[in-house]
């Protein structure tokens, strides 16, 4: 075996996501399991460079997994010719200023979302990585849910029949931060930092149903900030100007007709549920709810006659008449498995389609969201192209 060693530089790892999820369980998973086979006796070895603001935290942060690059000076790193990859997880408002650099500086891109703060600067970004020639790719993690890839299997086996449906919960109660800490940090609910729930979520959803029901052809939603004042990291308390809720109504191009999808987005919700986002699909042949490992089916032979009648009680229960879709497989952590599709994109050319243009879908249906809201009206989404 040879390996192949491909220098990233990890932007924003000091927070949660860019920590917890791409740093710990994608990247240094990866070199924990001898690096990515890709399969004609070479290995790709990912070597990341810590980048961020905080020097304390990225040494201890190298320190801490053994690391031993890091820097403060993104520029530096950018200019660093055996830089191949730039990721960016930092907050939103900083993003798009710095793929920018790395698109001048020829590294390809991957990063979180959203890509930026308007769908005319999602799109700028899109066009400045096609005419560099660059490869790019943007996290779309939800799609390699074992929940979700397993709704996938009964769409593309035809389980559904015609498809009618969608509905979707998502959220779960966020403390205030004063009596109990917040789960989030106090940027996300100030719109002046590019907080939100409709920016955070709805790029969530448009790559969601786009990829396994159709294309989003119109968005309906109301917004709302239901707990205006919140307190922050250093126990002080700040006025929350971004909403906290999102709820939306999505008309979508199926295959074989119109769906309209409804999903409900909160961060002062408490939950119940079987797990944090469930998401219903409903058809003429049949029906499943799937969640973020689990999924449940109901076949149209197998749907039970419900009455209504208010004056009995009910004698059985409905979830006990559902059948749990098996794994079938092994899921490996949704965004290690993104990654390695990535990265394999960079060295192998294999196809990638999550790119900048399907993440300035994202943005476009999240700016729709706010701007019906606002308005208190339906809106077209127009298809985007370069």
């Amino acid at each position: 075996m040879t390996r192949r060693t491909v220098r990233i530089a990890m932007n924003g790892v000091t927070g949660r996501m860019g920590y917890r999820q791409h740093l710990v369980r994608s990247i240094l998973a990866l070199r924990e399991q001898g690096g990515l086979d890709l399969g004609d006796g070479e290995v790709l070895w990912p070597e990341p460079v810590l980048v961020g603001r905080r020097e304390h935290a990225l040494r201890a942060l190298a320190e801490r997994h053994g690391l031993t690059e890091w820097s403060t000076d993104l520029d530096a790193v950018l200019a660093d010719e055996r830089t191949e990859v730039y990721f960016d997880a930092q907050v939103t408002a900083a993003r798009p200023e710095a793929l920018k650099k790395a698109i001048a500086a020829g590294k390809h891109l991957y990063t979180e979302k959203p890509t930026a703060s308007d769908t005319a600067g999602a799109l700028e970004l899109a066009r400045l990585a096609r005419d560099a020639g660059i490869k790019h790719g943007v996290v779309q993690d939800k799609l390699f849910l074992p929940g979700l890839l397993k709704l996938k299997r009964l769409v593309d086996g035809g389980f559904f029949g015609r498809i009618l449906s969608v509905r979707g919960e998502f959220g779960y109660w966020v403390f205030e931060g004063d009596w109990q800490e917040a789960q989030r940090p106090s940027w996300n609910y100030r719109a002046e930092d590019g907080g939100g729930i409709a920016v955070d979520m709805f790029p969530h959803w448009e790559y969601v149903l786009h990829e396994l029901f159709g294309r989003v052809t119109s968005v309906t939603a109301q917004v709302a900030t239901h707990l205006p004042e919140r307190w922050d990291e250093q126990g002080k308390p700040y006025a929350a100007t971004a909403d906290d809720a999102a709820y939306g109504i999505f008309g979508i191009d199926g295959p074989d007709g119109p769906i309209t999808a409804q999903i409900n987005s909160s961060w002062a919700v408490r939950v119940h549920r079987d797990e944090l986002v469930e998401f219903q699909v409903d058809g003429t042949h049949g029906s499943a709810v799937a969640g973020l490992r689990g999924c449940r089916a109901q076949h149209r032979s197998a749907t039970p006659k419900p009455v209504w009648n208010p004056d009995l009680p009910v004698s059985h229960a409905f979830r006990d008449q559902w059948q749990e879709v098996p794994d079938n497989a092994e899921f490996d952590n949704g965004f290690k498995a993104q990654w390695e599709l990535f990265l394999r994109h960079v060295v192998r050319d294999e196809p990638y389609h999550w790119d900048l243009l399907a993440g300035a879908r994202g943005v476009q249906l999240a700016e729709l969201g706010l701007k019906s809201s606002a308005e208190g009206r339906r809106h077209e989404v127009p298809e985007l192209s370069l």
